[in-house]
């Protein structure tokens, strides 16, 4: 059963408040590395109302859509690692959505030319999505928040003062993005050739709409729009269901704080089942710096936890999810260093 935490007490409570919240993210980190969090209040601008808004990049017209397309899917645009991807069929995940980066509420600054990682997000004109813009700016800027007071408990959990990680993840690439699940009939299931989209769970024949994975960075902060098909594996290797209630983000911790705690920290394998039913989600991947060295946490076998760089680390990673596949050389190991 994935835990469900109190988080106020973070952004009010005390120091004995904090410890209460601290022990229990500690426990969830360690034991199952899912858990929800509520009592976010105005921290964080969740519900219908708040979701519609970013989701109505969806509705966008597929002419003006198109213009946001990474390159991978429509060559003559700039853009590589930020943008749109169409839904791809034949795979076990089905799904479309926009990644969009820093730049949403830092501007400029915080983009570079010579790495995709860092490349400017393609946004949607404002006529074409009036308070679009600014709805995803306060969201990215709220997550950004949760994010932090997370990380400052993850620390004190694990031991560090709060401000351990901090200076790794100042202007990171946090990425926030904005996803569709269309539902799959039959007849795109009937074509759909990757092994592994049936699975066997509750008794009945099940199909994915989200391949089983682990998430690359530090932690993700998830909005459901109360359909559900979320689940994330036990110890034991089943699978719990994670509900999409409303109100509360579901908090999953990613490869890079498994490896920076040392393997303290657990980076759970996690899936979306098909209901039938079209699904949405927002995901806010909390990231690090391009450049930033990651140090892991002196463990039993140090030798298999070496410093690495985290932009040569997500690069690695992000390009064997099938919305990137084949852009393994568009990037250059450390670039600018």
């Amino acid at each position: 059963m994935v835990p469900t935490v109190d988080v106020a007490p973070l952004f009010a409570g005390g120091q004995a408040a904090h410890a209460a919240v601290d022990a229990r993210i500690a426990a969830a980190a360690a034991e199952t590395g899912f858990l929800s969090i509520v009592g976010l209040g105005a921290q964080a601008p969740l519900g219908p109302a708040a979701r519609a808004a970013l989701l109505a990049i969806f509705a966008l017209e597929p002419e003006a859509q198109r213009r946001l397309w990474r390159r991978k899917f429509a060559p003559g645009n700039a853009n590589l690692y930020r943008g749109f991807f169409p839904p791809q069929p034949g795979n076990v995940t089905l799904k479309e959505g926009i990644d969009l980066g820093p730049d949403v509420l830092y501007g400029p600054r915080v983009t570079r030319a010579d790495d995709p990682l860092r490349e400017p997000t393609p946004l949607p004109q404002e006529a074409e999505l009036p308070g679009w813009r600014a709805a995803v700016a306060a969201y990215y800027g709220a997550m950004e928040r949760v994010a932090r007071a997370l990380m400052q408990s993850i620390a004190r959990g694990l031991g560090l003062a709060p401000d351990y990680f901090d200076a790794a993840f100042h202007e990171g690439l946090s990425t926030l993005r904005l996803l569709r699940y269309p539902a799959r009939d039959e007849a795109e299931l009937a074509r759909c050739a990757a092994p592994g989209v049936w699975v066997e769970y509750g008794g009945a024949r099940r199909y994915l709409t989200g391949a089983a994975h682990t998430d690359s960075g530090f932690l993700t902060l998830l909005a459901q729009d109360g359909v559900p098909g979320l689940q994330a594996r036990a110890r034991d290797g089943s699978w719990a269901d994670v509900p999409p209630e409303e109100g509360a983000l579901a908090v999953n911790f990613g490869q890079v704080l498994e490896r920076w705690s040392g393997g303290r920290i657990r980076a759970t394998e996690h899936r979306v089942i098909g209901s039938g039913a079209e699904r949405h989600s927002i995901p806010f991947f909390y990231e690090a710096r391009a450049d930033a060295e990651i140090r892991p946490l002196p463990q039993d076998d140090p030798a298999s936890f070496a410093p690495f760089c985290y932009g040569d680390h997500l690069w690695a990673r992000m390009t064997g999810f099938v919305e990137f596949r084949g852009m393994e050389r568009e990037r250059q190991v450390h670039p600018g260093r």
